[in-house]
């Protein structure tokens, strides 16, 4: 059997390549979808010409919201916003000790986490191709450091694989890349690729799968030193006596596969999630502090809209205040941009037209939970080596991010102990009790790392559905939605228009909606000097 030559056709060989690579089929994919898109930001916008003295009224101090705000100022528009939080930054959050947060059905969770740890429940990265919102933060001030999206040193993990035990990601990876480069290299070596690729190419290919796959001088992929040094060692290189190191013996492909484990490659590959990626020095809502103080009293917090009416002088909308709603109030605008969630704003009476209407009501919000948790000590870098990155696991926890900031410390961290984002589990853990979502990530991640059962302090958790401010995590479009009705949602409808993340090819993203500001606030400006 192992002399038997091995055909491949063309299709199989592209369909295998495919697999290697399927991060970039999947963003491909995701592109299609609407689910992704590249940043196309090219610089800070010019609103040239005459405001004329106009007003816009701002619904929602998201990063959509206060980046309109700033922009509008500065070209001389008078600007006012209401916002429904005490805070700024809409989904640009972060949960420190003594922060109280009180989700859907009034259930309260106080944050116990020690000083200088925090979760950030909303984003939590920044990809460098994000351009607007770096350059954001640039002209604000906000500090940023790395945030580790691929660690090889991290974990996959499925629970019915290699007896339950977690695997590190650089000896899965080395594995299934070594053992496919030697496939690839006995169907190039029995000709089967003349057809493709001149003898010149197959030349370097070989030389490329030799080098890419750890193969040995026969293109196989074996025990041994050259392996070891992709996958890690059984004993690693030392000094004195005892220097020689120990090769670890590789996982057969065929385990691999079952497993399942080579499904998470793509978490590497795809252009949103490719390094280098950033976050903000203390958290993700410096960001939205930073816009809050340019911004200052432009801002109206505790603000909750309760309608929104336009005629063909401009704009009033409703509102009570969320501490205490018993008087209505009302503001007036020429314009106004409304940031609030399709989710939210679904609800609300609001006269646009019907077209815009039904693609605001067209746009269901996915499920996502984030549960933190605060440990002892940081075990995950003193016993497992980890520092930062993310391990993945067909449990429902999904993810176990490790912090990317206090490496090698003393003291107590804090572990993302479930990243739960449009699956089923997410739905799951929506509908447990803030403590359950606790303890069953805390029971979960034991599976991975077993220090969580001495070493866990505290936890909190935020489901995103039950965030009485959005009542979702973000616009989930689907094929046929986008195409009957985005572009709907995007036009200017009398005196309103719309923008956030669900108006944009970056749904999720704290770039799209900034993109999606910045384009609104353009041709509302256009529309207002050249009326």
């Amino acid at each position: 059997m192992q002399n038997e030559p091995l055909t491949v056709r063309r299709r199989d060989l592209l369909s295998l390549i495919g697999t290697v690579a399927g991060g970039a089929a999947m963003y491909h994919t995701m592109m299609a979808l609407g689910f992704a898109s590249e940043s196309r930001y090219t610089g800070p916008i010019r609103l040239e010409g005459d405001a004329k003295g106009a007003s816009v009224l701002i619904l929602g101090a998201g990063l959509a919201g206060m980046t309109a705000a700033l922009e509008l100022r500065e070209a001389g528009y008078k600007v006012l916003m209401l916002e429904f939080n005490d805070r700024p930054g809409g989904r640009n959050w972060t949960l420190r000790g003594g922060d109280i947060f009180v989700e859907l059905g009034g259930v309260k969770q106080t944050c116990a986490f020690e000083k200088d740890l925090h979760l950030d429940p909303g984003p939590w990265r920044i990809p460098y191709h994000h351009r607007a919102l770096l350059d954001y933060c640039k002209r604000l001030g906000v500090a940023l450091e790395p945030f580790i999206q691929v660690n090889h040193n991290a974990y996959l993990h499925a629970s019915g694989a290699f007896g339950g035990a977690p695997q590190r990601i650089r000896a899965v990876k080395a594995d299934f890349q070594g053992q496919v480069s030697e496939l690839l290299a006995k169907v190039a070596n029995q000709g089967e690729l003349d057809q493709a690729v001149s003898v010149k190419d197959k030349e370097i290919l070989l030389l490329a799968l030799k080098s890419w796959g750890a193969l040995d001088h026969n293109y196989k992929y074996r025990e041994g030193l050259i392996a070891s040094a992709y996958r890690g060692y059984a004993k690693p290189p030392g000094g004195g006596l005892s220097a020689s190191p120990l090769p670890s013996e590789p996982v057969a492909l065929s385990d691999i596969l079952k497993s399942q484990l080579w499904r998470y490659f793509w978490n590497f590959a795809t252009y949103e999630l490719q390094t280098t990626m950033f976050q903000p020095v203390g958290g993700m809502d410096k960001i939205g502090k930073a816009f809050a103080r340019e911004l200052g009293e432009l801002i109206r917090y505790n603000a909750k809209v309760t309608e929104i009416w336009q005629n063909d002088c401009g704009v009033t909308v409703t509102y009570v205040d969320a501490k205490s709603p018993a008087q209505l109030q009302k503001v007036t605008a020429d314009w106004c941009l409304c940031t609030i969630p399709l989710s939210i704003l679904s609800q609300l009476p609001i006269n646009v037209g019907a077209a815009m209407k039904a693609a605001i009501d067209a746009v269901p919000y996915g499920a996502s939970v984030k549960v933190g948790l605060q440990f002892k000590r940081r075990f995950w870098e003193e016993d497992d080596a980890i520092y930062g990155g993310i391990s993945y696991t067909d449990l429902p926890i999904r993810e176990i991010g490790y912090p990317n900031t206090g490496y090698n410390k003393c003291g107590r961290g804090i572990l993302l102990g479930a990243y739960l984002f449009e699956s089923a589990n997410a739905f799951e853990f929506t509908a447990m009790p803030p403590d359950e979502r606790v303890a069953r990530a805390v029971e979960f991640g034991a599976v991975i790392h077993p220090q969580y059962r001495t070493e866990f302090e505290n936890g909190i958790a935020v489901a995103w559905h039950r965030v009485p401010f959005t009542l979702g995590c973000s616009g989930q479009w689907s094929e046929e939605a986008r195409k009957q009705h985005y572009r709907n949602l995007c036009r200017i409808d009398g005196r309103i228009l719309l923008a956030g993340e669900h108006v944009s090819a970056l749904p999720a993203w704290q770039e799209g909606a900034i993109l999606s500001s910045l384009d609104a606030i353009a041709r509302l400006h256009e529309r207002v000097i050249k009326p």
